[in-house]
């Protein structure tokens, strides 16, 4: 019950946090962010995260981007919620904690997965948080893209398990579920 508590407030709360669909050009440019290696949109993207941020403020008092396991660091050679991460930081003056948050197992991308259950048992225990050096902080944890909230809930668990609070997440965009009719 409780971890359905967390993703429940997670998706509540992106649906504020993300003003941005993830289509169109938005859907390109996170695209050429996380697979064409154009890491210089990471700059305009994170100005974008911070109309968000300002639009829909939430206490936070470090930045915590989703972190990717390291097999997939290896292949894509960055990790593009850190960069976003990054650009925010700068714009904020928020401190970016990059090492704290830790993926442990190597999960399926969460483009893969078919449904809302699917993407929950596949990021499900899959991050720890390295020490205790978040406890009692007010975390912002950043992604690029949201669908079910699955990840994030994920992250926001492994923090909080660690003694962060509280712990907010925000994307730059969000998949709108579209019902076909």
């Amino acid at each position: 019950m409780k971890g359905y508590v967390i993703l429940l407030v997670v998706v509540l709360l992106i649906m504020f946090l993300c003003s941005l669909g993830f289509d169109g050009t938005m859907r390109r440019a996170i695209h050429n962010l996380k697979y064409r290696n154009l890491r210089a949109i990471a700059t305009p993207l994170a100005e974008l995260l911070k109309k968000s941020f300002i639009a829909n403020p939430v206490p936070g008092e470090v930045l915590v981007p989703v972190s990717l396991h390291p097999k997939r660091l290896g292949e894509r050679g960055y990790n593009q919620s850190s960069l976003l991460a990054r650009g925010l930081g700068k714009l904020t003056d928020l401190v970016v904690v990059g090492d704290c948050l830790i993926r442990e197992r190597s999960t399926l991308p969460q483009a893969r997965t078919a449904s809302v259950e699917e993407r929950q048992r596949n990021v499900a225990g899959a991050f720890i948080c390295r020490d205790g050096s978040l406890s009692d902080k007010l975390v912002l944890l950043i992604d690029d893209v949201s669908t079910s909230g699955a990840t994030l809930a994920a992250c926001a668990a492994a923090l909080k398990n660690a003694g962060a609070s509280p712990v907010w997440g925000l994307a730059l965009a969000r998949e709108i579920q579209r019902s076909v009719n």
